[in-house]
């Protein structure tokens, strides 16, 4: 079984505009798939949104993970974001992410807390944002 991993999801989600945002879900996150970020929980269709809209304000970035643990079902990492916006402004997150894998290898759940490391204050719920 292949597993999916953070850095490739986001890659696929908001740094590769030429994959459709529902082509690039499927292939990373399971159709039962939630997440909560910063406390606030989102379904799918939620998530999708907020990818939607971080699509239209990111004009590229990247994802370098730190740290990262996989055990059976269960994934954490710690990355750090850095995305250019389309205005030409600069935002840095850290993320603290713990997860799981549905059986197919794709996510189910994530759990993430993010920490604002550089960027204007208006961008401090990017992680968040709709």
């Amino acid at each position: 079984m292949s597993r999916t991993d953070i850095a490739t999801a986001l890659t696929d989600l908001l740094f590769n505009p030429a994959l459709d945002l529902h082509q690039a879900a499927d292939r990373h996150f399971a159709p039962d798939y939630r997440q909560r970020t910063d406390g606030r929980w989102d379904d799918r269709a939620g998530f999708l949104t907020h990818i939607d809209h971080l699509r239209q304000v990111v004009a590229g970035g990247s994802i370098t993970v730190h740290e990262e643990l996989v055990d059976g079902d269960r994934y954490a990492d710690r990355h750090t974001v850095d995305v250019t916006k389309t205005d030409g402004s600069t935002v840095r997150m850290e993320v603290y992410l713990f997860g799981e894998f549905a059986p197919d290898g794709r996510f189910r759940r994530i759990e993430e807390t993010t920490l604002m490391l550089a960027g204007a204050e208006a961008d401090r719920n990017l992680g968040s944002a709709r």
